[in-house]
């Protein structure tokens, strides 16, 4: 009798940027939203501006009743997790957002560097499913309710999302530098 359990590592587990990093950012996205594909190219800005003070983690909140193919989209880049590949399959997926079949996720892992030869039937199995609900219901819980949703350290944020507001939000949290006024 066959008793083996998957163990999956969990998305929550991967950041980039600095570990020692002042400020975290936490985007609730969907890979099929054109509103979240900007603000990742945003916080992609701002990642390379404060290399070493904000590192940042994606969390799943896939709008399925507008979005049929984010789930599973999702759930390819949770499957790009077990591999190391997350990063790579998440900008690929916001890049190839009008795209995102079967056929075409398998195409995006291939391309990320995912070498499961059970990609496709693991999709089809939901074998990360839950994962990717647990990040919705932890959403939902923190008070998500359209995406993207943006956390700066645990803290919603509630401005227009663009590089001049964010930056101001994340500089009011970094220790004020020296004055020069004496």
């Amino acid at each position: 009798m066959n008793n083996s359990k998957i163990e999956i590592i969990d998305p929550r587990t991967v950041w980039i940027g600095a570990d020692a990093a002042q400020v975290d950012l936490v985007m609730y996205g969907d890979y099929e939203s054109e509103a979240c594909a900007k603000a990742q190219d945003i916080i992609d800005q701002l990642l390379k501006q404060h290399r070493n003070t904000i590192r940042f983690q994606y969390r799943h909140f896939p709008l399925t009743r507008i979005h049929q193919y984010a789930h599973k989209a999702a759930e390819a880049a949770v499957a790009a997790v077990q591999e190391g590949r997350f990063w790579e399959m998440h900008h690929l997926l916001f890049a190839h957002r009008k795209r995102l079949g079967s056929i075409s996720l398998k195409e995006y892992a291939s391309e990320a560097g995912v070498k499961d030869k059970n990609f496709i039937p693991k999709l089809v199995d939901s074998v990360y499913g839950w994962t990717v609900r647990a990040d919705l219901l932890e959403g939902v819980d923190k008070g998500v309710r359209d995406v993207p949703a943006i956390f700066i350290n645990d803290v919603l944020f509630e401005g227009k999302i663009n590089g001049a507001s964010l930056t101001r939000a994340i500089q009011e949290l970094l220790p004020a530098k020296q004055s020069k006024r004496a």
